[in-house]
């Protein structure tokens, strides 16, 4: 007798303004999810005050399929607000919130919505990472702070883009702008657990210009010190001292990478100037050349027994990886 596990149902939120360009790619993927263990009910848009196609794209997904249902705002008020339209909307007791900007893996539901078998669980987030190539220096930037929040969360969640939660609240403190973090701090204070799931992966563009960058990291660190000074709550990415060391591994990279650079670029100059030694003065042709001794060996040998240990190593990176996950399951 095969026993089935009894499944977690979710209704998932998405806000959106001026979504077109995403919003399509975003329902198809929500539509397409993998899921074993989480069953969507539901997927509740809500769009505030779009003037673009944003409302009639989704209105084709939501005559294709009937969990897609559409609420529109006629002003915009916020995303708080459109939180609270979700919130009051959705029928399951978990909720899965969601940026119409971004992307979801095809199992990032899954690996969400499976953590609430344990009913300590009172919210989960996503790792975020930007498709944007770090190509220019706010690209660059984008990139490093996901690398360093990712770090941080593998220690103390914080959380952001997707999300999943328990619905032990009804609406969102209309002047709360930080709708994740406020979540949180609502879980913590009920006594449940912060989880962070690495395996769960929402794609989005990072700031493609400093000013972005600013602006975006300006208005969220407004927020956190609202929270914390209106409701006492500080988010991790608030405590300096260990974002501060986190930063520092990131910068002591940095400065090795810098410096096998110099190096390198010293060895290559060293390497010119002799070379154009033996041309210019020496008149060295070196058709029967001195030989670099350490470069003669079994190519193949060499090349198997890298192989082995770059296996082993890819091992280890992936027992450490899940030891961290259980870590955080069992704290």
């Amino acid at each position: 007798m095969i026993l089935h596990k009894e499944t977690i149902r979710c209704s998932i939120g998405v806000t959106a303004y001026n979504e077109e360009e995403n919003i399509g790619a975003l329902m198809q993927a929500l539509l397409d999810q993998h899921v074993h263990q989480a069953e969507i009910v539901e997927i509740v848009v809500v769009a505030s005050a779009c003037t673009d196609r944003t409302v009639p794209i989704v209105k084709e997904y939501a005559a294709l399929d009937p969990r897609v249902k559409l609420i529109e705002q006629a002003g915009r008020e916020g995303k708080t607000s459109a939180i609270n339209l979700f919130l009051a909307a959705a029928t399951t007791d978990i909720c899965v919130l969601e940026s119409g900007d971004t992307l979801p893996d095809e199992y990032a539901v899954e690996h969400l919505v499976r953590m609430f078998v344990d009913p300590e669980v009172g919210m989960v987030g996503a790792q975020k990472v930007a498709v944007n190539t770090p190509d220019h220096i706010a690209g660059l930037l984008s990139h490093i702070r996901l690398r360093m929040e990712h770090t941080l969360c593998l220690e103390i969640p914080r959380l952001g883009e997707m999300i999943a939660f328990r619905k032990v609240f009804d609406r969102i403190p209309p002047d709360v702008a930080m709708d994740e973090a406020f979540v949180e701090a609502i879980v913590v204070e009920r006594g449940m657990r912060v989880q962070y799931a690495p395996d769960a992966i929402v794609y989005n563009t990072g700031p493609d210009t400093i000013s972005d960058f600013i602006k975006q990291r300006r208005r969220n660190h407004a927020g956190h010190l609202y929270l914390k000074h209106k409701y006492g709550y500080a988010v991790s990415s608030i405590q300096n001292r260990r974002v501060l060391k986190i930063a520092l591994k990131e910068v002591w990279g940095v400065i090795q990478f810098l410096w096998i650079f110099f190096l390198l670029a010293v060895l290559e100059s060293w390497s010119r100037l002799l070379g154009w030694y033996d041309f210019a003065v020496k008149g060295d042709r070196h058709v029967v050349w001195d030989m670099a001794w350490s470069q003669k060996q079994n190519v193949r040998d060499v090349k198997a027994r890298n192989g082995e240990k770059s296996e082993i190593g890819q091992k280890s990176q992936v027992a450490g990886g899940k030891g961290q996950v259980d870590v955080l399951k069992n704290a």
